[in-house]
């Protein structure tokens, strides 16, 4: 019994020698690296040294990269290519002095589970190179500091470029100080780094004029000419405006807009010209198909444009130094003469059409032709043709003798449209059309079916155009 004591005791003894030896052994090995069951990152550190767990976790991780936005774009940055780099070697470092390698067997019953960040490593010149390579950034330095006035297809407009300006030193520190900390993302906007600079006293006066021209460009004025209406706008009304230096508008002594009036007349005559059709030719587009050129007649429109001249020279002066925000003003013109229709087309599409070549009459009603009828025309072969032009109906009478050197012929409806020159019925007439008017025409006048020159008499009223060619 004792010598079975003695052997169960000797070998406890040696088991408990072979344990010590095991527990120095791994205590001597763990001081040169991780302890048991040790993981950092979810990579497995046990026995490997601080500079393999250090190269282990660099290949785990992914590049550095930042997006760096400015409310409207977004760049994204690649910081190993400006000289950023991560090292996980001071960390791990201050972990392993952290760790007692006599504590091991601490581990057999749980394992160590560390979450670390790398150091951050920068090289500021290279990364300041990165900083002002970027877009918004190289904008920002190149954009001027101005406040600017200048003349456009819409009128003056204004370029104030010393508002919501990147602060580019503070937005570098704040951009360093994010690849430090490892941040993947940066807001300028978040950040408080846009500022407006201060004005100078030559940049406060342009704004104070840029006021001034902008209520006046507001203002509307709209010529109500019929089928067409102009609107005077921001081109228009800036187009007055008197110039001085760098072809910038400038006030009065009063501190009102100067206005040039010259330019005010030459704009009326311009723009109201193409309305004033009385004694000038016309381009007609006849029913025969063609475009003819009607000599001018004493039917057309013509304005008043020394009165307009004056209403808008008033109005601008008005709206010069009024100082209201918006002026809506809309004018029928002065006249001196008007025709049957507005517009651009005074003849309209009511009118009465006279082809002396085809000796044809058309009357039409807003765009209908409602009466198509030969007719006779003026004598050409006794030098009694009847005159080219363009005229109106003045009259309308019913049962008129029409009397002329050696004639008195009595018609039951009479329309004149130039002197004693007009559109009747001739009941004396079997034919009509054809050359007859050669040889065997009127006096002058333009002589219609009865049947057809009823119904041309009730319809045509006084005013309406009469377009007479060949």
């Amino acid at each position: 019994m004792k010598r079975k004591a003695r052997k169960i005791l000797l070998a406890a003894q040696i088991l408990i020698l072979l344990l010590v030896i095991v527990y120095f052994t791994l205590a001597f090995y763990y001081q040169e690296g991780f302890s048991l069951n040790t993981w950092v990152n979810g990579v497995y550190c046990t026995g490997k040294t601080l500079e393999e767990v250090n190269e282990e976790l660099l290949s785990d991780t992914e590049a550095l990269v930042i997006t760096v936005t400015n409310g409207t774009a977004a760049e994204r940055v690649e910081l190993t290519e400006c000289g950023v780099r991560m090292d996980y070697y001071a960390p791990l470092q201050h972990f392993l002095q952290e760790q007692n390698s006599y504590l091991w067997v601490e581990n057999l019953f749980g394992s160590q589970n560390r979450k670390l960040s790398p150091q951050i490593k920068i090289d500021e010149e290279r990364l300041r190179e990165k900083w002002d390579s970027l877009s918004f950034v190289k904008e920002e330095e190149t954009r001027p500091k101005e406040v600017r006035l200048f003349w456009t297809e819409e009128g003056y407009q204004l370029e104030d470029t010393t508002r919501n300006r990147l602060d580019v030193e503070r937005a570098f520190a704040l951009f360093e100080q994010s690849v430090r900390e490892g941040n993947t993302h940066l807001d300028l906007t978040a950040n408080d780094l846009y500022t407006d600079l201060p004005y100078t006293q030559e940049q406060e006066a342009l704004l104070e004029l840029w006021k001034k021209i902008k209520i006046f460009q507001d203002c509307r004025i709209t010529y109500d000419m019929g089928d067409e209406q102009i609107v005077l706008g921001a081109v228009e009304l800036g187009g007055f405006l008197k110039q001085g230096d760098q072809g910038i508008p400038f006030c009065d002594a009063n501190g009102q807009l100067a206005v040039d009036l010259t330019r005010v007349d030459a704009f009326l005559t311009e723009m109201l010209g193409a309305y004033n059709t009385y004694g000038k030719e016309r381009v007609f587009a006849s029913t025969r198909g063609d475009l003819v050129t009607v000599p001018a007649g004493k039917y057309g429109t013509e304005l008043d444009l020394r009165a307009e001249a004056e209403y808008l020279s008033d109005i601008l002066l008005r709206f010069a130094g009024s100082g209201r925000t918006s002026v809506r003003d809309i004018r029928t013109p002065v006249y001196l003469r008007t025709a049957y229709h507005r517009g651009l087309n005074d003849i309209g599409d009511t009118y009465i059409e006279i082809d002396m070549t085809e000796q044809k009459l058309y009357y039409y009603s807003d765009g209908e032709c409602v009466i198509d009828t030969d007719v006779v025309t003026g004598n050409t072969g006794r030098r009694m043709g009847t005159p080219e032009g363009v005229y109106y109906v003045y009259a309308k009478q019913r049962n008129r003798v029409l009397r002329g050197p050696g004639y008195a012929s009595y018609v039951k409806y009479w329309m004149p449209v130039y002197k004693g020159v007009g559109i009747h019925d001739a009941n004396w007439r079997k034919e009509f059309g054809g050359e007859i008017y050669k040889k065997s025409g009127s006096h002058g006048c333009i002589n219609t079916p009865t049947e057809k020159m009823t119904k041309l008499y009730e319809l045509a009223e006084i005013g309406t155009p009469v377009v007479i060619f060949y």
